[in-house]
């Protein structure tokens, strides 16, 4: 199949990038080079083409073009050859896949962009618990075009491979490409790292076990996105819950799901306590007073193929953590003043600003509970931690939210925001209120042409500065600040403890609980 030394080692690496975390992209960078420096017979060459568009670089369309015709050789190589041998085999249906992928990429994005209009466009469709399904008119073409490729193999016959299954997986890594870079901005190390930590929280590390088996059964993985207020953990979750694999139908060609409406977010800290047991389970007419009917709870609205995010779950009474925690446990509940057992067959994404380890400690927080929530943590990067990366993505994130905000003249309100944080707003400030912080700042100078910000790691910051010029601090006040600045901007000892590289109990003693209710 392969007549080539070079031929199979371009195999090997596009196999390779495959199955590799897009997100990495020292890696994928890695691996692009070495297929492009791979000698290829002269056929095989392309040139260079300009980039594409939806954040893909033009060696992804070099690469993509030179693998079509190696996977068009092997192909006719197949109609006249022996069988290849399982290495060769395994690495010809990956090469399909990716050819595949290349050729179809912006059909499946023109299908996202354009389920995501209708669903701006018509708040019906955005219901929860409406069943529908979402169409694809190019299913007949991209089968045809497996079969071609790989009619003369035994994959087509391998239920684990299926035509249909792989046509959802290509759908469900576009979708999760395009979230991902959509729902999470930003250019620095700490939010590429959040990137990459997302795709393994849809596909895990390992993208071969979740495409063999894994595809169905992430649901009963919980996600816990912890990290400061006002870093996007909401953001994290809708791009994982509109990024999970959906069944789909080539008889009715058609997905299973429409997956705009397969993520439903719950904010706990909003609905009333004595209301969250509805909320969540539902309930029966006639329960307590003012249950004037029967009530589907968000619970029974999520189905297999939905996500419900569950945000400030640190926020609830010990009562509903222990049935929440059945619900994780046994996959069942149960409405309200109901005995009957209900199914919840979607997945739980859950997220909080607070330190679950200390709020366990000081028993606010149910151990036990907390343990089914941790099986997938993510944590999402404060905007300090981003400008610490990379000093550029304070102008960067201005402009986004500037053009966000007010259209075409975000482009000069961003200049004029930038230009005024520059020559008021110390270089070194902690931004506390992170990304939330700054939209507030931005129109506030858009309005006054000022913004006032807190007091709290402002004013204490030029102190410490003044008696750091002066030679006035010891090393033990130094680390006291230091500790205490840390603490106020994580709100948490473990985070601390864990920046600073100190024990938990070090980071407590050192803390100075006055300066922090000075400036509070």
């Amino acid at each position: 199949m392969f007549v080539q030394d070079s031929e199979r080692l371009f195999a090997e690496i596009v196999n390779q990038m495959v199955h590799t975390n897009p997100f990495q992209r020292q890696r994928i960078a890695r691996l692009e080079r070495d297929a492009l420096a791979i000698e290829m017979p002269a056929e095989a060459r392309v040139p260079a083409v300009p980039p594409q568009k939806n954040g893909e670089f033009s060696d992804f369309a070099a690469i993509g073009q030179r693998a079509e015709g190696l996977a068009e050789r092997c192909r006719q190589r197949l109609a006249t050859e022996k069988r290849a041998n399982e290495r060769d085999g395994v690495l010809y249906r990956d090469l399909v896949l990716f050819v595949l992928y290349f050729r179809y990429r912006f059909d499946l994005q023109n299908s996202i962009e354009e389920a995501s209009r209708q669903a701006g466009s018509n708040e019906a469709n955005a219901r929860p618990g409406r069943p529908r399904g979402l169409r694809i008119a190019y299913y007949e073409r991209f089968a045809g075009d497996i079969e071609l490729f790989l009619g003369a193999t035994n994959w087509l016959s391998d239920p684990a491979f299926g035509i249909e299954h792989q046509f959802a997986l290509m759908f469900q890594v576009r979708r999760a490409f395009h979230f991902i870079h959509a729902k999470i901005r930003g250019r620095s190390a700490a939010v590429e790292r959040l990137r990459a930590m997302v795709w393994q929280s849809i596909f895990t590390h390992d993208m071969r076990r979740y495409d063999q088996s894994l595809h169905d059964r992430m649901h009963d993985i919980t996600t816990l996105i912890t990290g400061p207020s006002g870093t996007g953990k909401d953001l994290v979750a809708e791009a994982i819950g509109q990024s999970r694999y959906i069944r789909f139908d080539a008889r009715k060609k058609e997905f299973a799901e429409d997956f705009v409406g397969a993520f439903h977010p719950v904010n706990l800290s909003a609905i009333p306590s004595e209301l969250i047991e509805a909320e969540l389970f539902g309930n029966c007419k006639g329960a307590f007073t003012g249950a004037v009917q029967d009530r589907v709870g968000w619970l029974e609205q999520c189905g297999p193929f939905h996500s419900v995010f569950l945000d400030e779950i640190g926020e609830l009474a010990h009562a509903v953590q222990v049935k929440l925690l059945r619900v994780l446990q046994n996959r069942t509940f149960q409405r309200v003043g109901e005995t009957t057992s209900r199914r919840f067959e979607g997945k739980v994404i859950a997220a909080t600003n607070r330190d679950l380890d200390e709020e366990m400690r000081l028993g606010r927080f149910r151990r036990d509970f907390y343990y089914r929530l941790c099986s997938d943590r993510i944590r999402t990067p404060s905007l300090r931690e981003q400008l610490n990366d990379d000093a550029d993505e304070l102008p960067y994130f201005v402009e986004i939210i500037s053009r966000q905000m007010f259209g075409d003249a975000g482009e000069s309100i961003a200049k004029e925001v930038v230009q005024w944080i520059e020559q008021n707003i110390p270089r070194d400030y902690a931004w506390p209120g992170n990304i939330r912080e700054l939209e507030q700042c931005i129109r506030n100078v858009l309005v006054r042409n000022e913004y006032h910000p807190p007091r709290e790691n402002l004013a204490p910051r030029h102190h410490v500065t003044n008696r750091l010029n002066g030679l006035q601090l010891t090393a033990d006040e130094l680390l006291s600040w230091y500790c205490t600045h840390v603490f106020a901007e994580t709100g948490s000892y473990s985070e601390t403890a864990r920046r600073l590289k100190l024990d938990r109990r070090t980071v407590q003693r050192k803390i100075d609980n006055q300066w922090l209710e000075s400036n509070d």
